[in-house]
């Protein structure tokens, strides 16, 4: 199975401000407040105490040892989300699955998020505004979306309004969180695009999804194939990678024809490619930013 790379957790020096007793942060209001609020942290797993009105109150054992063989291997991909309770004492808000399989596997430190007092507007709008930055990965975009949902209790049609996306493109984000944990690390490290995320979750058995998403990587297949290989599946029950269509060599008297009129008239030797099904296409060559501008006023002239 090929392997994505773990990113580092964010915020280790948040983890140090937060240590320090005379910048102890409490409220929206305090300083460096800003810093936390929205950011992932690194906090010691022994400064989290359980939250005592936590509905769940039995876990499986062995969904956790899968949970925990997961972590171990990629690290957490989705940070819990903690309550400041004190100087450096947290209690947990969400994420308990996550918090006891890393405590199984003797993990000192988490990646979390931190509420403290009065901060529901402000984590609003980070969380906003961290969804219209440019440089996000599609995982982080939807842990974000997640965030907002669970956190501030919007609706999609809330969230649409406050991001100015479609409540289509939202809901297109979250269904990335339902993808296995390794598929999810190989889209935040530039493995896979979201358009291959997009196709594989149309798969509900994870096991499955992995298996595609190997074939991905090692065929380096295009999203378009991605969609037919899955669309196969959901009719055959098999996974299979779809043939290429193999250029013909030898090219068609009319393109032949044409490729010679075209080399003539823009003065290079044009390179036309084309597929069992008739469809091609047609390179032009140019050997510097003049030669490019020639050919430009070429075709234009003939508009």
């Amino acid at each position: 199975m090929a392997k994505a790379v773990k990113k580092q957790a964010l915020g280790r020096g948040l983890s140090a401000l937060l240590k320090d007793p005379s910048n102890d942060i409490s409220s929206v209001n305090d300083k460096n407040a800003d810093k936390v609020i929205g950011n992932i942290v690194e906090l010691d797993l022994d400064n989290i105490e359980m939250n005592p009105f936590q509905p769940r109150t039995s876990f499986n054992e062995e969904s956790l040892r899968e949970l925990a063989s997961s972590i171990k291997e990629l690290g957490v991909i989705q940070p819990i989300t903690v309550r400041k309770l004190g100087f450096d004492s947290y209690q947990l808000v969400s994420g308990e699955r996550r918090f006891r399989a890393s405590k199984s596997i003797g993990l000192k430190t988490i990646p979390a998020y931190i509420r403290i007092a009065n901060d529901q507007e402000s984590l609003e709008m980070a969380l906003v505004e961290n969804i219209q930055r440019q440089d996000l990965d599609p995982i982080e975009i939807a842990l974000s979306y997640q965030r907002l949902i669970d956190e501030i209790q919007l609706t999609q049609e809330q969230m649409s309004e406050r991001v100015g996306k479609k409540r289509s493109t939202i809901a297109n984000y979250l269904r990335l969180l339902k993808l296995d944990p390794i598929i999810q690390t190989g889209m935040r490290d530039g493995f896979i695009s979201m358009g291959h995320g997009r196709a594989i979750i149309n798969i509900e058995d994870q096991s499955t999804q992995l298996d595609i998403y190997e074939k991905i990587l090692s065929n380096k297949l295009s999203v378009r194939d991605t969609e037919a290989l899955v669309k196969n599946y959901n009719s055959t029950d098999t996974i299979e990678v779809p043939k290429k269509q193999k250029e013909t060599t030898e090219h068609p008297k009319y393109i032949k024809k044409g490729i010679k009129e075209f080399s003539e008239y823009f003065g290079h030797k044009i390179d036309v490619k084309v597929s069992s099904n008739g469809k091609g296409k047609i390179t032009i060559p140019f050997h510097s930013e003049e030669d490019f501008n020639r050919i430009k006023k070429l075709v234009a002239r003939d508009q």
